[in-house]
């Protein structure tokens, strides 16, 4: 993993207040460290909702359209950072503690947060560029998807639409050859068979609370009538 966007003289200064303080050099040093640990970084491929993760973990994924950095304040920001530790950060809420996804996500956004603010940049303005490269469902962009891209955060959002694009991706022969495989197809489809059992399920609940709703109701009517 490349050090590019590290900062290896950091771990040199002594810090004045406690470790325990909130300190924006402490998180600095702590991004740093969570950048270094990352396996492999991988940015030649469309990656829906900008970036993402492989389901082993050890690959991270940053869409292959989205700029490594932007100029904010007269400086050249490295924006690979905060992507990377949203993503570490998610993923090992979801590998190691069990969490849903949405949960994950919204720790992991906060974390992400944290570091842009610590790095001297305004959230909003952070925020406002990278929406503009985020891949989003219906995108003619999406063409060129990770064979091994973990598929649960689409999943657990119900994203049926953008799952049944990533297939038709591979179908047509819009990914690359390699990709063209069973074990591809296999894991969409699962994806896809998922997510449709969840929401069957969630209208059955839905209709079976509303019915019991409506028998409640007729029988304090009774019961007052």
């Amino acid at each position: 993993m490349p050090l590019d966007f590290c900062h290896p003289q950091a771990p040199h200064k002594k810090l004045r207040l406690p470790e325990w303080y909130v300190s924006s050099l402490m998180m600095d040093r702590a991004l740093d460290a969570i950048v270094r640990r990352v396996k492999k970084l991988d940015r030649r491929h469309d990656v829906p909702y900008l970036a993402g993760y492989s389901q082993d973990g050890k690959t991270i994924y940053i869409d292959r359209h989205m700029p490594a950095s932007f100029k904010y304040g007269g400086r050249e920001v490295n924006t690979d950072r905060f992507l990377i530790l949203h993503e570490e950060v998610e993923k090992t809420l979801i590998d190691q503690l069990g969490l849903h996804y949405l949960h994950a996500h919204q720790i992991a956004t906060r974390a992400e947060q944290a570091a842009v603010r610590a790095a001297g940049i305004n959230w909003r303005d952070y925020d406002r560029f990278m929406q503009k490269y985020v891949k989003r469902i219906g995108d003619e962009r999406l063409t060129k998807v990770p064979a091994d891209l973990d598929l649960k955060p689409y999943r657990d959002e119900h994203d049926l639409d953008l799952l049944r694009r990533m297939g038709e991706a591979v179908e047509k022969g819009h990914a690359p050859e390699e990709f063209h495989s069973p074990k591809v197809r296999h894991a969409i489809e699962q994806a896809l068979a998922h997510t449709k059992a969840r929401r069957a399920k969630a209208r059955r609940t839905r209709g079976t609370s509303g019915r019991k709703t409506a028998a409640r109701k007729r029988a304090g009517r009774k019961r007052t009538g």
